[in-house]
């Protein structure tokens, strides 16, 4: 399941578990804290940068083609992560594709435990269609990780960049360095999993553990199934990816793209040139800024990757800052905001859009296609 500027997420809870998932006394705690830290970030950190009342002078300059145009560019960007989820599900239509998509975001980016939940609506939106829990599962999993592998890359890219152009920045540098570690790091590990099936249950085992020693001082039980559910992860991915890694890799990429354009445009629009921030430069705040928002600090990402984006800008320019700020919470509302009344909609769509419903796998779905094939060879 992918993100926007609400983000990927992995789980290795059962569809069972994922649907189930309560909001318990903790999540609720963590959501309150959370509301803190926005009102902390939105009433003391940002006017730190530039006086709302300039950044609103600023945001009434937008011209009908501007406003037209990011729209434009907003809209472009939620079909390319619409494309996405159709190439990690097989037999995913595009207007479901639009529906489950809007709907999870909408619920990762409001409730609390706005991730998990939305996990759940997920497997109860695509079992209702007829994909299989398997094939929900993975749809999650492959999904998360190529948007993790997008994110790692991403400040890599951005410290090629600067460094061909000509800016260096050594915080940045050092930054990127442990983004290169990780990336490695996690490459090396994939690659153990998909090695073997006895590689698979190693490192889910290893996993297992390592997740049980940190979660034991909050006396949690130890988790003891990681090894079996590795090697499930690997068999069921190798029929995935083996078939369209391809579209899987452009697709990804060509989201978080887009997604950068529509910073860009905000940026251009409300007056931030090339002289102030360079476009490498922007480039290289939103690849750190999108690595920051893996962190589920308040629900989106709201308010922390907010201040991430204008500290990060405004290290780049020495002038008045009302623009950036106000070009920054352009992109945010066009990125985050309309996500959730769009989310309600296509959630209503699901519930009353009956004919979608089926019993039995899709058209083009594995679990069809599996069933087809096993149809042949009983009639043969």
């Amino acid at each position: 399941m992918t993100d926007r500027e609400g983000d990927a997420v992995i789980t290795t809870a059962s569809p069972g578990q994922a649907t189930k998932r309560k909001i318990g006394t903790k999540q609720i705690v963590a959501f309150v804290f959370g509301i803190v830290i926005v009102v902390a970030i939105f009433v003391y950190a940002i006017p730190k940068f530039a006086d709302y009342g300039e950044v609103w002078a600023a945001i009434k300059t937008l011209t009908p083609i501007e406003s037209l145009s990011l729209i434009a560019a907003t809209v472009f960007n939620l079909y390319t992560y619409w494309l996405a989820n159709q190439a990690a599900l097989p037999g995913l239509r595009m207007s479901q594709s639009i529906v489950v998509t809007q709907t999870g975001t909408s619920v990762a980016n409001t409730l609390p435990a706005g991730g998990a939940i939305a996990i759940g609506v997920t497997y109860a939106i695509l079992e209702s269609w007829g994909f299989t829990a398997g094939e929900a599962t993975l749809f999650v999993g492959v999904t998360g990780i190529w948007n993790i592998f997008t994110k790692l890359a991403l400040p890599v890219l951005a410290l090629a960049l600067l460094v061909i152009t000509g800016h260096t920045y050594p915080a940045l540098i050092g930054a990127a360095a442990v983004g290169i570690g990780v990336l490695v790091a996690a490459v090396v590990l994939l690659a153990l999993v998909f090695k073997s099936k006895a590689m698979a249950r190693r490192v889910g085992e290893f996993l297992g553990s390592v997740i049980s020693a940190v979660m034991k001082p909050f006396r949690k039980g130890p988790i003891t199934d990681l090894g079996d559910k590795a090697v499930k992860f690997r068999k069921e991915t190798i029929v995935l990816v083996s078939r369209r890694w391809v579209r899987l890799t452009w697709t990804t990429v060509l989201s978080q793209l887009a997604l950068f354009f529509v910073l860009l445009l905000s940026l251009r629009h409300m007056g931030v040139s090339e002289q102030d921030v360079a476009t490498v430069e922007v480039f290289a705040v939103y690849a750190f800024s999108r690595l920051l928002s893996s962190v589920p600090i308040t629900p989106g990402g709201v308010g922390v990757i907010d201040l991430g984006y204008i500290a990060g800008l405004s290290a780049f320019d020495q002038g008045e800052h009302a623009a950036i700020v106000a070009g920054v919470l352009i992109f945010r509302v066009l990125t985050y905001g309309i996500q959730i009344p769009i989310g309600a909609f296509t959630y209503f769509i699901w519930r009353r859009k009956q004919s979608w419903r089926r019993d039995t796998p899709p058209p083009g779905s594995i679990a069809g296609e599996l069933e087809a094939q096993a149809a042949e060879s009983a009639a043969a």
